[in-house]
């Protein structure tokens, strides 16, 4: 009679696989609760800016009835109509965004001049500038607040476009960026360059800042998103109705130094227009910020 024997490793084979069935099982479910907790962070983080759209579309007694409705009921369009027919808000929209297209603009060509400049160029003191530009990353902006208000009054600037809009054209945090931006470059890049007879501008103009274009996509969004929300500054550079930015008219609204009673549609309506070209433009330019650096070098 014969029998037949099993092998130990016959027998130990199934186990390998229940354990990575068991391994595998505890990853989904540890996928699974990381994705519900990020579904509720999203939520808890969307829901104010839903409220504020929703409630933006609602009558004045619905909103404070049921202020955290997303709901309207009535769904209006009077808050609006009100803003942009029967208000300043279209003069303050436009000294918005004259002054950001201006700030914009100017911090770009300054910053990536200045950040170039120290990057490549050597220059007595030019350790002393880097350190000085870091102390005033360092310093809150609410400190300069009095010292500029006075710089821009003994220049008589006061009360007008250029005092809202010189003090903001060079901001410390675009020139480091695009210095350490630079300074990932090669140098053979340049040196290329010089031996094709280009000067240093020539260089820095037509073949490094082409390639730091997604350092200035960045200074772009950085640049509009401040100077757009700005407040503390145009508060002590301007004085004239005529000069009001969007961000002190809709904080004097909010605060109810416009109008009687809470007016809550016409509050959040101002702020969720306010806040539409910030989106825009990052929607637009989000995949090109900071990803890699563009060109390559020639054998």
């Amino acid at each position: 009679m014969s029998t037949t024997s099993v092998t130990p490793s016959a027998v130990s084979r199934p186990e390998p696989r229940a354990r990575r069935r068991r391994v595998h099982d505890r990853r989904q479910w540890g996928q699974a609760l990381l994705y519900a907790l990020l579904v509720v962070l999203a939520v808890f983080y969307i829901f104010p800016f839903l409220v504020q759209v929703a409630t933006s579309f609602k009558t004045e007694p619905d909103a404070a009835a049921d202020p955290l409705s997303l709901i309207p009921d009535p769904f209006t369009w009077a808050a609006y109509q009100r803003l942009l027919v029967f208000s300043d808000f279209p003069i303050w929209f436009l000294n918005s965004a004259v002054v950001t297209v201006l700030v914009t603009l100017g911090r770009v060509l300054f910053s990536s001049m200045a950040g170039y400049a120290l990057a490549r160029l050597r220059f007595r003191g030019r350790q002393v500038v880097f350190a000085a530009l870091i102390a005033v990353m360092a310093v809150p902006n609410v400190v300069l607040l009095i010292p500029k208000f006075l710089v821009i009054k003994q220049l008589g600037i006061y009360d007008t476009y250029a005092g809202m809009v010189l003090p903001l054209l060079v901001d410390a945090a675009g020139v480091f960026i695009m210095k350490n931006f630079f300074e990932s470059i090669p140098r053979s890049i340049e040196e290329q360059a010089r031996i094709d007879g280009a000067g240093t501008f020539r260089t820095f103009w037509s073949v490094v800042l082409p390639m730091a274009r997604p350092a200035l996509i960045t200074i772009i969004i950085l640049s509009f998103q401040g100077s757009w929300n700005e407040l503390s500054h145009f508060i002590v550079s301007t004085q004239s109705p005529e000069l009001t930015t969007l961000t002190k008219g809709v904080a004097a609204l909010a605060s109810g130094q416009l109008s009687q009673g809470s007016q809550y549609p016409l509050k959040l309506a101002a702020a969720a227009i306010m806040t539409i070209p910030v989106a825009v433009l990052f929607f637009i330019f989000q995949r090109r910020i900071m990803n890699s650096t563009e060109g390559a070098v020639k054998e």
